[in-house]
């Protein structure tokens, strides 16, 4: 890809996030959307395959969907209220839309189906965008109408999403798709607090984004793509190789890891609202996918590959780290201890 253009995909990439969190009229809200989805389609298709071309142009219809979906959530809101401020969204047939819109940007369920298609047609490097930075700004208009939005609906999604995260990624082998089902049931557990504690919801997706983003830099400075090609990983870069292992179990949400912070928040929370039911179904939908990350973890590091593999292993690489990805790997496995100081933020 030419280098200006991929400068011009990343400062709008940038500006159109900038725009989205920091507006309070829903009109610039959209327009950041707009501009973050133009700008990650040229990502997303720059590897000029067939599935590459798919997957952008799945990526194009739902995207265009959901802004028209939130477009006429606020025009409504604004038709029958005057308010134009995003604040300001109290009309409950505008609030139903908003979140219909804003869960298929986000892949929840039940509008999840174009999200693993569409990061198994694109690049590592472009999943890690999708899964990160390009659901940031959906997630911070949640955060700002979470007191207008219906808790039952979101529970119900977010229940929903976390057990067909953890179902449908049990018999994968691409580990994008993997990856994507994990996105997917982590949303889930976003989506259920929203209502409760918009800050734990943040905290939430900041600690997911870090460790997802540590996970993606292992798996691109090894070059692994397939469960297959990830047995003889371990060969190439053996520490780092190791330390994936830790990622995968925070990302799982085991202690004394990072990921098991927000969930174990999150659980709390739902138990002080007096929802033991849901805080124990979804706490019970977690283990499906514990299942398949610690598969992952058995891939990586704790067997060797049978003979019947095609892969030849590799040499290892004289490729260094890079800052990025150990300060990432370090942080998605220390932050534990600073559970104190996260709590009283909340």
């Amino acid at each position: 890809m030419n280098p200006q253009a991929k400068l011009i995909s990343s400062m709008s990439l940038l500006l159109g996030t900038t725009i989205t969190i920091s507006s309070n009229h829903w009109v610039m809200a959209w327009v950041g959307l707009e501009i973050n989805t133009l700008a990650i389609l040229p990502l997303i298709s720059k590897s000029h395959h067939p599935r590459a071309i798919e997957a952008s142009t799945k990526y194009f219809l739902v995207q265009a969907m959901a802004s028209t979906l939130l477009l006429f959530s606020s025009m409504t809101n604004a038709w029958f209220t005057g308010q134009w401020d995003i604040t300001q969204l109290t009309h409950h047939t505008s609030c139903m839309l908003l979140t219909t819109a804003i869960s298929m940007k986000l892949g929840l369920v039940p509008f999840h189906f174009w999200f693993p298609e569409v990061l198994q047609g694109t690049s590592l490097t472009t999943s890690l965008l999708l899964a990160t930075i390009m659901k940031f700004p959906p997630t911070i208009l949640l955060f700002l109408t979470s007191s207008s939005l219906d808790p039952t609906l979101l529970t119900t999604m977010a229940i929903a999403s976390a057990a067909l995260g953890g179902w449908m990624g049990l018999n994968q082998t691409q580990i994008r798709k993997i990856l994507a089902f994990s996105s997917i049931s982590h949303l889930g557990w976003m989506a259920i607090i929203l209502v409760y504690n918009p800050k734990l919801t943040l905290i939430t997706f900041l600690l997911y984004s870090l460790t997802t983003a540590a996970i993606f830099f292992i798996l691109n400075s090894t070059n692994t793509l397939k469960l297959s090609t990830m047995m003889t990983a371990w060969t190439k870069i053996p520490p780092l190789t190791a330390t994936l292992m830790l990622t995968l179990l925070s990302l799982a949400g085991l202690p004394p890891l990072t990921g098991f912070l927000p969930k174990w928040l999150i659980i709390q929370e739902l138990t002080k609202q007096e929802l033991t039911t849901t805080a124990t179904i979804i706490a019970l939908l977690s283990l499906l996918g514990l299942f398949f990350y610690l598969r992952l973890a058995y891939c990586a590091t704790i067997t060797l590959p049978p003979n019947s593999v095609n892969h030849m292993k590799q040499w290892q690489t004289g490729k260094s780290l890079s800052t990025l990805t150990t300060t990432l790997t370090a942080f998605s496995i220390m932050l534990l201890p600073l559970s104190p100081t996260i709590t009283s933020i909340l």
